[in-house]
């Protein structure tokens, strides 16, 4: 305990992260407060994608994907770990207030006849996660997060293999939650779109706080 603490007090940028429990749990409250959706999302792509079981594979894969760089950047780096909290909380903070203000929803889920371990997975899945506040989408939305600080990172031991397993992902995981019929392709572009408007703002942001930077140190 004590060598964490003592970490925890030579990095103290990782405190950032503790406002991930502040967005959790504004997002458990906002599932009670708005439990039924208002306005329901369709497109006509999305009568395109059949429904595969098999995809809920990679749509568990996030589960593990992003906890895990939050801790590695946390270790590793600290100017990764605040553009990879900003990108994912802050961005996910803007759709609990998206949600909010326009309760979505869907109506794409259809009785799953499989009784395979992928079919028991999505039932699972559906049993907890309630059609609602879906777009956009924040399963998109961080793993394009985590993409984006990952392929900019230059340190990783197996760079070519984890930056390669990231481009694969990105794809993949958005395309599983349309073959699973967790969101529509109206979602899934929403969460791209702010992912990168997001990385804009943080980019500005970095920007004034560097000039500021050298404006003092050119002031001394």
């Amino acid at each position: 305990m004590n060598k964490i603490t003592t970490w925890i007090n030579s990095h103290r940028y990782c405190l950032a992260g503790l406002y991930a429990l502040v967005f959790l749990i504004g997002f458990g409250i906002l599932e009670l407060v708005e439990p039924e959706p208002k306005y329901y999302l369709h497109s006509s792509l999305d009568d395109l994608i059949p429904f595969n079981e098999y995809f809920v594979i990679p749509y568990f894969i996030w589960y593990a994907w992003i906890p895990f760089f939050f801790l590695y950047f946390m270790i590793k780096d600290r100017d990764s770990y605040l553009r990879y909290n900003f990108l994912i909380f802050v961005g996910g903070t803007v759709c609990l207030f998206i949600y909010a203000i326009w309760p979505n929803g869907l109506e794409l889920r259809q009785e799953i006849t499989s009784h395979n371990f992928c079919a028991w997975l999505i039932r699972t899945v559906r049993s907890i996660d309630p059609p609602c506040n879906v777009c956009p989408s924040i399963h998109v939305s961080t793993t394009v997060a985590a993409h984006m600080v990952i392929i900019r990172y230059k340190n990783f031991k197996h760079s070519r293999l984890i930056k390669t397993l990231s481009w694969i992902l990105v794809f993949l995981i958005p395309g599983a939650t349309l073959f699973i019929k967790q969101h529509s392709v109206i979602d899934v572009f929403w969460g791209v779109v702010l992912t990168f408007v997001m990385a804009l703002i943080w980019e500005i942001i970095c920007r004034i706080a560097s000039h500021r930077t050298s404006g003092k140190t050119a002031a001394v």
